[in-house]
């Protein structure tokens, strides 16, 4: 049967980039022939752009004596699912393809960090907060457009319900926005805040007004991890969706980021601590 080339999604790269670091220093050519492909489809299974089975997966994994059966049984796994599932999938090609997929990154994530040195990061933003960052953002977006993304923003929200371990460090000084609607934007959003840190499976930490700047200042930062094999990802924020990267030295650099800031922010007991004190007015 002729292999049909395949729309590279996260999942299919990821497949791909797994077989690559199983393939370790064993060269393209060599592994290919282990399977009787060319070279082209081996660089194109690991780039994601063809697909692989789960019954491929296992035999090119036996071939090259991968000694990981739990690891090479959730490859396989994934390999075999079928493309376009998850809610996400209905706005394929509505939004930027950087955010489909760091959307769904999130949603198959085992824990996640996070740390924004301006906002409310987007899982712990109430629905006023959100409706407020996305239709008074600078660059323009239709109104429909506009209640696309809240709806999203709020849908991806509904990993907290799940078993994933969030630790989300945030800016005191995001406590201070003044919104145009009125102060209850801000007093809900801390309500949001207290609720989601009683959560057993969430971690909330302040950081200061008082921390020095240079905490932060690289931008928003995301680590995700997930269950063996997976290599942890990290994204970092920007307007076109943010970048993502599973390379081993770019996520350790940018978790020993996440580790020093969360090293200086106030601890969870006091955060929740200082956000009653703004709830109730006690701290101006």
């Amino acid at each position: 049967m002729t292999q049909k080339r395949a729309t590279p999604t996260i999942k299919r790269r990821r497949v791909g980039g797994q077989l690559r670091r199983w393939r370790g220093s064993m060269k393209s050519g060599d592994a290919a022939k282990l399977m009787g492909w060319d070279t082209t489809r081996l660089s194109r299974i690991e780039r994601g752009t063809y697909r692989i089975s789960g019954k491929e997966v296992g035999d090119f994994c036996t071939k090259l004596e991968v000694d990981d059966p739990a690891g090479i049984e959730e490859v396989a796994r994934v390999a075999g699912e079928p493309m376009g599932e998850g809610w996400w999938a209905a706005y394929a090609g509505r939004i930027g393809q950087n955010y489909l997929d760091f959307i769904e990154l999130e949603a198959d994530a085992e824990s996640l960090q996070i740390q924004h040195p301006v906002i409310i990061p987007g899982l712990l933003q109430s629905p006023g907060y959100v409706r407020e960052m996305i239709t008074r953002a600078p660059t323009a977006v239709s109104p429909a457009h506009a209640e696309m993304l809240v709806s999203i923003r709020l849908a991806r929200q509904g990993i907290l319900s799940k078993a994933v371990k969030l630790h989300c460090v945030v800016p005191e000084s995001a406590l201070h926005a003044k919104f145009e609607s009125g102060p209850a934007i801000m007093r809900d959003q801390i309500r949001k805040l207290l609720d989601v840190s009683e959560m057993p499976n969430v971690e909330l930490q302040l950081t200061p007004l008082t921390t020095h700047p240079t905490y932060g200042s690289n931008g928003a930062i995301t680590v995700l991890a997930y269950k063996h094999p997976w290599a942890k990802v990290a994204s970092v924020d920007n307007p076109m969706g943010g970048n993502h990267t599973d390379d081993f030295q770019q996520v350790s650099f940018l978790e020993k980021e996440f580790e020093a800031i969360a090293e200086i922010a106030l601890p969870a007991d006091k955060s929740r601590d200082l956000l009653n004190e703004y709830l109730e007015g006690l701290h101006q």
